[in-house]
């Protein structure tokens, strides 16, 4: 099991769920600046649990505002997971 996922796996699933590319300088920027609604993120919550499997709450992933922000809450959840292990 993984126990992180980088940035450019992050953008990887983002553009696997909403078909939006996130930029080598996007994470740190805000998610509706970036075109991403939270259809997109719920979608993104849902690819990370199926390859990951570590389950996102909706509130982890609408209150996530910037790729980095997810990121750091992905990781977590994955970090707990595996010392659960």
């Amino acid at each position: 099991m993984a126990t992180a996922i980088t940035i450019d796996d992050l953008g990887r699933i983002l553009r696997e769920a909403a078909g939006i590319e996130l930029g080598a300088d996007a994470a740190d920027q805000p998610f509706a600046d970036l075109g991403y609604d939270s259809l997109a993120l719920l979608e993104t919550g849902s690819r990370i649990e199926r390859e990951y499997g570590v389950r996102l709450e909706d509130d982890a992933l609408t209150d996530a505002e910037t790729p980095a922000a997810l990121l750091d809450v992905v990781n977590r959840h994955l970090a707990t997971a595996a010392g659960a292990a």
